[in-house]
């Protein structure tokens, strides 16, 4: 889980000054101190961490903390500003051309990800902004370049124009021409990259830049590489002038010195954060919400916009009115799976709850299995079984188990689940809710299943 570690370890430091009733000068010198090795344990930039700490004490020890009633809280506030700071303050987006098409030119080191997250985002600017993205397959060097790009391209349904072994300046050119004449209004050029930073790549590179005149330069880095990525960054910003950032394999760095050390050093904006192997795990980088999810806050803001993005309006429409009328069935409940699975890993969603940090889930295995055995054993039934699961005897159990490669204790647990859902279900909506509402009748309003 990304910055893991720090988190764990920033807490443990706000843990302190929490039962405190006021907070000394000491206090605060303290705390920051561990703030800056938790920071730099992290990988984050030496001088990076040096200058947040003291941006957060000259703060923290102004009379205003000294003297507030809840220190702990005014503290965490600064630092959780300090972090949004340091990481870009607000969310930066593509620029996009006034006249189509806009080119978006990906590079990096190889291995960084480019060509896989480079056809992510641009499924996500079709998912999000209804654009038509053309992939490009510039990469004439690493073997199986092109066959991997038209192959992500074939998964998310996104055309790639490639050329074989052409020089890559006359591809990225044919690629946007080729756009012009197709109706795509916005080319994203995987480009070549390297093991190591040489003049070769980047003589290419400003050759490509030069023929194309992109519209925005993305630079995309590898946050498990930490300062190796900060390097880079440095690298390609002073040879090309970058125009922002991707950061890649967040999900599998738990330091995370990387995403908070490249924008302060190289002054781009990370715009985009890899967060998963699948191809819908990337989301536009909100510095205030990583902040919020760093210091155990959550991040409610992106989990809405995971469940808007995957949620059927009608489905859950339909299933409002059928739970209105009290005919909630199996098959209302495999719909509700389905449709929670799409959000992306279970994890990922828990660990956006405000309150529950990366130490806390150390602990808890979320066993999605459990999901998929579910779904193996609904799939099994008749669609009558679905709709009455009180015609499942014992025979009927036994055929379902089979079906499903499980056994009748889990068919029966799935039951008791399901029983005990759908009657709270009609607690709901017959407005009383018992240990909740002291079992009164509740008044139901429009908006309850709106």
């Amino acid at each position: 889980m990304a910055f893991e570690n720090l988190s764990e370890k920033l807490s443990a430091a706000f843990k302190k000054l929490r039962g405190k009733g006021r907070l000394s000068e000491a206090d605060i010198k303290e705390a920051m101190r561990e703030v800056r090795l938790a920071l730099l344990e992290a990988d984050v930039n030496y001088k990076v961490a040096r200058d947040f700490v003291a941006s957060v004490s000259e703060r923290a020890a102004g009379r205003d903390v000294l003297e507030s009633l809840t220190p702990a809280q005014t503290v965490i506030k600064i630092v959780s500003e300090q972090l949004t700071s340091l990481m870009g303050g607000e969310g930066a987006k593509l620029n996009i051309s006034s006249k189509p098409p806009t080119v978006v030119m990906l590079v990096g080191l190889q291995g960084a990800g480019k060509t896989t997250n480079g056809a992510k985002l641009a499924a996500l600017m079709r998912r999000q902004n209804s654009k038509r993205p053309l992939l490009a397959a510039c990469d004439i060097y690493r073997p199986a370049a092109i066959k991997q790009l038209e192959t992500v391209g074939a998964q998310l349904d996104i055309p790639v124009f490639q050329m074989g072994t052409a020089d890559p300046v006359d591809i990225a050119k044919s690629a946007v021409e080729h756009a012009k004449r197709h109706g795509n209004d916005i080319v994203f050029l995987d480009t070549a990259g390297r093991l190591h930073i040489d003049e070769a790549l980047m003589d290419e590179l400003r050759a490509v830049k030069a023929a194309v005149s992109p519209n925005e330069i993305l630079l995309v880095v590898d946050a498990m590489t930490g300062q190796d990525a900060v390097n880079a960054a440095e690298a390609f910003d002073a040879a090309l002038g970058i125009d922002g950032v991707m950061i890649t394999k967040l999900d599998g760095d738990a330091r995370g010195g990387a995403a908070l050390s490249v924008r302060a050093v190289t002054g781009k904006p990370i715009k985009f954060a890899g967060t998963g192997e699948k191809l819908d795990q990337i989301e536009v980088f909100h510095p205030d919400r990583m902040a919020s999810r760093i210091l155990g806050m959550g991040d409610m803001l992106t989990l809405i916009e995971k469940a808007e993005q995957s949620l059927d309006e009608k489905k859950s429409q339909e299933l409002a009115e059928r739970l209105m009328k009290n005919r909630f069935t199996l098959q209302d409940y495999y719909d509700q799976l389905i449709q929670m699975k799409s959000m992306g890993s279970i994890s990922d969603m828990v660990g956006m709850l405000p309150g529950i940090d990366a130490k806390a889930l150390s602990g808890v295995t979320i066993d999605e299995k459990q999901i998929v055995r579910t779904e193996a054993i609904i799939l099994s039934m008749t669609q009558r079984e679905r709709d009455e699961p009180a015609i499942l005897n014992s025979s009927r159990k036994k055929r379902v188990a089979a079906g499903s490669g499980t056994d009748v204790v889990d068919v029966n647990r799935l039951l008791k689940q399901f029983d005990a859902m759908k009657a709270m279900t009609k607690q709901i909506t017959k407005g009383t809710l018992p240990g909740v509402f002291g079992g009164k009748r509740v008044k139901r309003r429009g908006g309850l299943f709106g």
